[in-house]
């Protein structure tokens, strides 16, 4: 539920982006009708029993697969641990380098998919291991099983890792939300920022930061740079996920609008890579 509102509170398409994602899916053949400019960031939801082929494209004449249908957009993989492991194996390359290319006999196609993973799973197959609330009839190994289809490197690539508990009726209805255009406006004046800071890089948001440019503009102060340091080491993170863990912390410093990364932004970031380290076996 909350993924599917993703599109709603991000920033816009600019008109590059617009004819980028246009070209793609008119090249694949899913322009609606009557529909000459995409104008709204794809959202694809593939169901879990797809194709590696069908998912970074594919076929005698490659076409563009669900990771370039979501250039530009979200790409929302529910119940990821009930896809297929190899399946889910072949997103680790177009996750690091943007674009994905497909060699057939003859011919070698590249398209761009610079996409937003999101993705949902239970902590085991019954849905309640952890809980507080209800008893978990799931054996360790099968509880090792269904989370061993979520490897480790694929793990490893995603920024933001969230555990969300069950709410309790009292609280349900309680809390008055923001709703979607306010937190729009936050995200739209974080990417103005974004975009200002990268007019000379080629870049537009922190995600897109290489290691050098991290180090240029993910800067931390020395009391930051302990907690990193003591998180890196506890957690057992790689350099990957330091990288990460910097991007997130500058992301957060933009949403509130400070210039300088400050340690509660590293520490807010640091809580968001824990969840591969809870269930480990």
């Amino acid at each position: 539920m909350l993924a599917q509102r993703l599109n709603t509170i991000l920033p816009d398409l600019n008109f590059e982006e617009s004819l980028e994602t246009t070209k793609i899916h008119s090249i694949a053949g899913t322009l609606k009708v009557n529909e000459n400019i995409i104008i709204s960031r794809p959202f694809r939801s593939p169901h879990h029993t797809i194709t590696p082929s069908a998912l970074i494209g594919g076929g005698k004449i490659p076409k563009p697969g669900e990771i370039s249908l979501a250039h530009n957009g979200v790409l929302f993989l529910d119940e990821i641990a009930e896809f297929d492991k190899n399946t889910l194996e072949v997103l680790r390359g177009p996750l690091e380098d943007r674009q994905v290319t497909i060699s057939r006999i003859g011919q070698t196609l590249t398209y761009p998919c610079n996409f937003m993973l999101v993705a949902s799973m239970n902590p085991c197959p019954c849905g309640y291991y952890g809980s507080s609330y209800k008893h978990c009839n799931c054996t360790p190994n099968d509880i090792k099983r269904y989370l061993n289809k979520l490897s480790g490197p694929l793990l490893d690539r995603i920024d933001i890792q969230i555990e969300v508990q069950r709410i309790s009726y009292d609280k349900l209805g309680v809390v008055v939300p923001e709703t979607s255009s306010q937190i729009k406006e936050r995200v739209s004046k974080a990417r103005k920022i974004q975009e200002n800071r990268y007019k000379n890089e080629e870049i537009f948001s922190n995600a897109q930061l290489s290691s050098g440019q991290c180090e240029k503009y993910c800067k931390i102060d020395d009391e930051s740079k302990e907690l990193l340091k003591i998180a890196y080491e506890k957690l057992g993170l790689s350099a990957r996920a330091h990288s990460k863990i910097l991007k997130v912390a500058r992301t957060i410093a933009d949403l509130e609008g400070t210039s300088n990364i400050e340690k509660r932004h590293i520490a807010e970031a640091i809580q968001y890579r824990s969840l591969d380290k809870k269930y480990n076996f």
